[in-house]
């Protein structure tokens, strides 16, 4: 379940469209209905918090974003253009550090796509798209 006010549009996330579990981009917001428009890949539809599921970070949805990954003593960073992610153990996605200019963020929790889109846009004002 994922909470509206942390949602953007844009974000990925998966949705539970009547048992069948889809990737999806967020469209549109209604803080009023507490509701998200959703493109599910086969149409836009309004789902609820309880429908709706965060992707978990990992290499492959790094990938996707536009991220390429190089080795670093046991870890990898991972870079998009000037942006900047590295984790210290390969796989492991609990333990973060990312950076864009000056600006220099530590997490010591697992992030979900949806988590990094908002933080990338947070940082460098552009939002991050699959490429």
């Amino acid at each position: 379940m994922l909470k509206i006010g942390h949602l953007k549009s844009g974000d990925l996330i998966m949705v539970n469209d009547e048992g069948v579990v889809r990737e999806g981009t967020v469209v549109e917001i209604s803080h009023e209905e507490n509701q998200a428009l959703v493109n599910n890949g086969v149409q836009d539809f309004w789902y609820s918090p309880a429908e709706m599921n965060a992707v978990p970070l990992d290499e492959n949805q790094l990938t996707r974003l536009g991220f390429t990954g190089e080795d670093q003593d046991g870890g990898v960073k991972y870079k998009r253009d000037s942006f900047r992610l590295i984790t210290p153990t390969k796989g492991d996605f609990s333990n973060i550090e990312m950076w864009w200019r000056e600006d220099r963020r530590h997490f010591n929790h697992p992030l979900q796509v949806h988590e990094l889109q908002n933080l990338y846009l947070d940082m460098t004002k552009v939002h991050l798209e699959l490429r």
